[in-house]
């Protein structure tokens, strides 16, 4: 608790980002009072532009766009969630097992996490996800972008552990008969916390970002509420043609505040995390 009042004392772009999230998360909860289920067609009037009733219009389906928006940013979510779960931990655990036990070991996750690196992600996932067409749920999305993104944590985890193994701490650990999992679980990775809650918006950002140009480009669960999906089923209606403008303002209106909600939330860890920043800080305090 006391990072996060920090957070918000010292870092106006944290304050601003989390206030944004903020709003985002309020909508995911909004999802779960809906009236309507998020497959439901013909519930209201078609094509309805913003008024009192319809806060954000209807589209050409007879669904309302806002309780519509709700469901697509849960669902994108919790894509992003899964893939950064499962990204994470693939990286957290690759990092520090490299990183402390060195030598060959070292040699060869570093050699794989190398190749991963060079791999061209965006063709990769296009190319998985056309030949999957019409079996990608959501689910299995996350978990394909969650595997596709470990390389490039792993590599900054396994630079921290390389300077924490040379600290008295860990051999002292050593000494005193620990083995090498007690090590990195209990002396290493808490110091590795506050980096991983900054690289975990990076992660979220990665999946949004992916998310939403798999669902535009038709290659994703279009039977699943989404913000990407919402976003090609008002270009399959011809929302600009028409001038139903309102049905693609919301979803693309939302995806930019969450990325720029994450981005800022991301500047602001990383502005805590700089020795330079938290030595001014004591300076302030003092």
């Amino acid at each position: 608790m006391k990072v996060i009042s920090d957070l918000f004392r010292y870092s106006p772009s944290f304050r601003i980002g989390a206030t944004i999230l903020t709003v985002v998360f309020l909508l995911v909860v909004l999802s779960f009072f809906s009236p309507y289920s998020p497959d439901q067609r013909r519930v209201v009037p078609r094509n309805v532009p913003p008024s009192q009733e319809h806060i954000l219009g209807t589209t050409s389906t007879g669904q309302d766009v806002f309780w519509m928006l709700t469901f697509g940013v849960r669902n994108t979510l919790i894509v992003a969630g899964i893939a950064v779960l499962i990204g994470r931990s693939i990286g957290v655990f690759l990092g520090m097992v490299s990183g402390y036990l060195g030598g060959r070991i070292d040699r060869v996750i570093s050699s794989i996490v190398d190749s991963f690196i060079v791999i061209p992600r965006l063709p990769l996932v296009i190319l998985i996800a056309s030949i999957l067409r019409g079996q990608m749920t959501l689910f299995g999305l996350g978990v394909l972008l969650g595997f596709l993104d470990w390389a490039y944590p792993s590599k900054r985890y396994r630079a921290q552990i390389l300077s924490l193994r040379e600290r008295e701490f860990t051999h002292t650990g050593v000494f005193a008969g620990m083995n090498t999992l007690k090590i990195v679980t209990q002396e290493h990775l808490p110091f590795l916390i506050p980096f991983l809650l900054a690289d975990v918006v990076s992660g979220f950002l990665f999946a949004i970002g992916f998310e939403v140009t798999l669902a535009v480009l038709g290659l994703s669960d279009l039977g699943a509420q989404s913000i990407g999906t919402m976003i090609y089923w008002g270009n399959y209606y011809q929302a600009l043609l028409t001038n139903r403008i309102w049905v693609l303002i919301a979803p693309i209106t939302a995806s930019i505040l969450i990325v720029v909600g994450f981005y800022l939330v991301s500047i602001g860890l990383s502005g805590y995390l700089d020795p330079r920043t938290r030595l001014a800080r004591l300076q302030l305090k003092g």
